[in-house]
């Protein structure tokens, strides 16, 4: 796999698959898309189809889902998980082990994370996680 893929969180993809998204995150979401660049890891799939209310949705989803780029949650991404969730409670942020989760597998893959959650820009301050934040576009 490519390190020019973008690891898309669910924060993204909530907004991206609304029936009227935001017209910049549904324009960053085609374009990624478009060029095969779109990766999710397992957790952000969780999230996702634990989310879906009937199994009509459940099921479109998840096969749209499958056409992305899958990051296994292995070993070393639990493992850099425990050490940056160490590392960010040493520097005094508090981060959800979701997000630490996501984040290291971008970490050991050097993909950007596109999201919509500050706790991916706290991450990415003091450690190598690299991030595009549509927080600013959506003010």
């Amino acid at each position: 796999m490519s390190n020019n893929l973008v690891l898309i969180d669910t924060s993204v993809w909530i907004l991206a698959l609304r029936k009227s998204p935001p017209p910049a995150v549904k324009d960053e979401v085609a374009h990624l898309l478009a060029e095969n660049r779109a990766a999710i890891v397992p957790l952000i799939r969780l999230e996702l189809l634990g989310g879906t209310k009937s199994l009509n949705e459940f099921n479109r989803l998840k096969n749209r889902l499958s056409a992305l780029h899958q990051i296994p949650a292995d070993e070393a991404n639990w493992e850099t998980a425990i050490q940056l969730a160490f590392k960010l409670r040493q520097q005094g942020k508090i981060i959800p082990y979701t997000d630490i989760i996501i984040a290291s597998a971008a970490m050991i893959n050097k993909y950007t994370v596109l999201h919509c959650d500050r706790h991916f820009d706290l991450m990415a301050e003091n450690n190598d996680l690299k991030v595009r934040s549509l927080i600013s576009i959506l003010r």
